[in-house]
């Protein structure tokens, strides 16, 4: 399906906020609730000693799905969901932590696939009647991303289907179909509506749901004590995002709108119980509606896990989900260009350095961080310490940057946590015709209060083909005020 910018950025938000939220919260895993001053970190830890930005269960289980997705297949099929429980079978044989419901499913599995899976599950049921943990739900939110046309009863199938490969209770079910339809309607439309499912659920359990729904909007995550279950990590995941108010955009007094999302996942966290899944599911549906590029740089620079991935890997899956199978039309090997930007200092900042895609291939001794204004392909990813690829489009108009005050800030803000940390910074895009002068501008403003227009008029004295784009010059505006 062919998707507008800013759809797609929706689109990339999905993996990457579910697995910000499932980091996050990892450290905080079975703890109690805490207040609301609480400061919230993605520090690792808990009682799996998680690394720092490592994500759980909640993202590796989501990512074999995403896997299959990426390939085009039918999620709904057998063969693809024979992938996805091999895929699981793989990861589960090392993983730090399996669910305890899952692990029962998957260890009598024995390579039998979809088929005996959902056999081992619908045992289970009919033995214990307890099939309606979270474990399900944590998962399927790239299952959206494979139905975002019109066949909105292939994605509720596909949703339940999958959680009933190890979930076999119909609440879980319900909640999987309920969530995906959420995540695909913020994709498309950037709304947040988390009832667009109801309509697909059995017509003996609209109701319910819908109580369970108005319940959440009235309460807080902690109120949700079992956020085991199924039912209560949904409400908890919906109550930390409807119950966290919106900024409002105002560069100045530097808040934004599109820092909802690390506030919600913050108050997810805060609920305590099983906080990283509770926020990996809210995640998704974050993602969904503000992008990838709302996911802050500090979180994206840290993100890791099965199998061996990091924040850059989780939006080309996602992309390629969007895709469905078909080649990327781009070829960010940048094939034919000619870059001929030297890499040079800051004006103000001897220790960050400008330049444009060259400078990856050729890259200066010293430098031991890179912030990446553009796409890059495998064939540059570089190989230093610490490295984000932020989402800015070089391209006017609202739709190409939706958030765009948030990431210019966010992305100055991280450049200043490395240079603080003894980084050598380097900062590119392209060309370093316009992503990177403006990113480059706002810094030294606020190292030096000076007027955009002075500011860019020094840069262009290392950087004598710099002419950011209109957009990018109101921008700087707004922040100078």
């Amino acid at each position: 399906m062919k998707l507008t910018p800013a759809q797609l950025d929706r689109a990339c938000g999905v993996l990457l906020a579910t697995a910000a939220g499932d980091a996050l919260g990892a450290g905080y895993e079975f703890g109690p609730s805490l207040p609301d001053d609480t400061v919230i970190e993605m520090a690792g830890g808990g009682p799996f000693g998680w690394k720092p930005g490592e994500w759980t269960d909640d993202t590796a289980m989501a990512i074999a799905i995403a896997e299959t997705a990426a390939t085009g297949a039918d999620l709904r099929a057998t063969g693809a969901q024979d992938q996805v429980v091999s895929r699981w079978e793989e990861w589960a044989r090392t993983a730090t932590d399996v669910g305890s419901q899952t692990r029962n499913v998957l260890s009598r599995v024995a390579g039998g696939g979809a088929a005996a899976a959902a056999a081992v599950s619908a045992g289970l049921h009919r033995r214990t009647g307890k099939t309606a943990g979270n474990g399900a739900l944590m998962r399927t939110a790239p299952v959206a991303l494979a139905f975002l046309d019109d066949d909105l009863d292939g994605l509720a199938e596909a949703a339940r289907s999958l959680g009933g490969l190890t979930h076999f209770d119909p609440e879980a079910g319900d909640a999987c179909v309920l969530w995906c339809l959420a995540i695909r309607h913020a994709v498309l439309t950037g709304e947040l509506d988390v009832r667009a499912g109801l309509p697909c659920l059995p017509d003996d359990r609209r109701a319910a749901w819908s109580q369970r729904l108005e319940a959440a909007e009235r309460s807080r995550p902690a109120d949700y004590t079992r956020n085991g279950w199924v039912v209560e990590a949904l409400q908890a995941a919906w109550s930390a995002i409807i119950t966290t108010p919106v900024p409002v955009d105002d560069p100045v007094a530097e808040t934004f709108r599109a820092e909802h999302l690390r506030l919600a996942l913050e108050h997810a966290v805060r609920g305590g119980g099983d906080t990283d899944t509770v926020a990996a599911i809210a995640g998704g549906l974050l993602g969904a509606r503000w992008g990838a590029s709302a996911v802050p740089a500090a979180w994206r620079l840290r993100l890791n896990g099965w199998p061996a991935s990091n924040a850059h890997d989780l939006v080309d899956l996602a992309c390629a989900i969007v895709r469905g199978g078909e080649p990327d039309p781009f070829d960010f090997s940048y094939a034919g260009r000619e870059f001929r930007q030297p890499v040079v200092s800051h004006p103000c900042d001897d220790g960050l350095l400008l330049g444009d895609l060259g400078a990856l291939r050729d890259l200066p001794v010293g430098v031991d961080a890179v912030v990446s204004l553009c796409r890059v392909g495998p064939q540059d990813a570089p190989k230093v310490a610490d490295w984000v690829e932020v989402r800015l489009i070089d391209h006017d108009g609202v739709g190409h940057n939706p958030n765009l005050d948030f990431v210019l800030h966010d992305t100055v803000t991280t450049l200043e946590r490395l240079r603080s940390a003894g980084r050598t910074v380097l900062l590119h895009c392209v060309h370093a015709h316009s992503r990177t002068p403006v990113v480059a501008a706002l810094y030294g403003m606020r190292r030096r209060p000076v007027a955009p227009d002075q500011m860019l008029a020094e840069l262009r004295q290392v950087l004598p083909q710099a002419d950011p784009i209109a957009d990018f010059r109101g921008a700087l505006e707004r922040f100078a005020g």
